[in-house]
């Protein structure tokens, strides 16, 4: 068993992605391997940035190159991701869902909170919109989800209406995009990347076959 490396693993997703949370599925399956966790070090990125309407509503009339068939190709591989790493899931796509809220609550607990307290909720996040089918755009639920994760309701609020943190969590996408991240989720480790849900042992790959 390899030593736990000192640098985390970089994440680069959207909760919005039903195949970022597979991924951290399978993430959390190669975390089982080991004898010590592997620091996430999430990077939030926006799937809904051209579509998003000022009042956080998705305006579908967007073209963005995804027909029906792709969204039916799409939820294929998600059936087939979800019984491969025997994922709990109560929907399959999230088409309606702004994720920017929490993101921007996510960033600001990443930054500003133990990283046990952001884990916490980065993990509720997940699990509140693939397995309860919860609207993770809604302030009501990120800050029950706070809550829960030890972090005060007004955390949440204050976040949320902070401009110039959402300003900032807006840069971190095109930051993002700068870095060559076309997808996600990305995984990243000493400059070595692997894109999308991949298997438990090409993280193992990646992370311990890196360097």
């Amino acid at each position: 068993m390899a030593d736990s490396p000192a640098e985390p693993i970089t994440v680069y997703s959207d909760y919005v992605c039903p195949f970022c949370y597979l991924g951290r599925e399978s993430l959390s399956r190669y975390q089982e391997s080991r004898e010590e966790d592997l620091e996430i070090d999430w990077h939030p990125f926006d799937l809904r940035s051209g579509k998003r309407n000022p009042d956080g509503s998705i305006d579908h009339s967007v073209d963005d190159g995804k027909d029906d068939d792709y969204y039916e190709q799409a939820k294929e591989n998600v059936r087939r991701l979800q019984e491969r790493y025997d994922a709990e899931m109560e929907l399959d796509l999230a088409t309606e869902v702004d994720s920017l809220p929490a993101q921007v609550v996510s960033y600001h607990l990443k930054g500003t909170h133990p990283y046990g307290t952001w884990l916490a909720f980065d993990e509720a996040v997940f699990d509140a919109l693939w397995t309860e089918g919860r609207d993770i755009g809604d302030s009501d639920v990120l800050e029950e989800l706070a809550e829960a994760a030890g972090v005060d309701r007004g955390v949440v609020e204050e976040a949320l209406a902070d401009d110039d943190l959402r300003e900032r969590v807006r840069e971190r996408f095109s930051e993002a995009k700068r870095q060559g991240v076309t997808g996600v989720p990305t995984f990243v480790y000493e400059g070595y990347a692997a894109r999308g849900a991949v298997p438990p042992e090409q993280l193992e790959r990646l992370v311990e076959g890196s360097g």
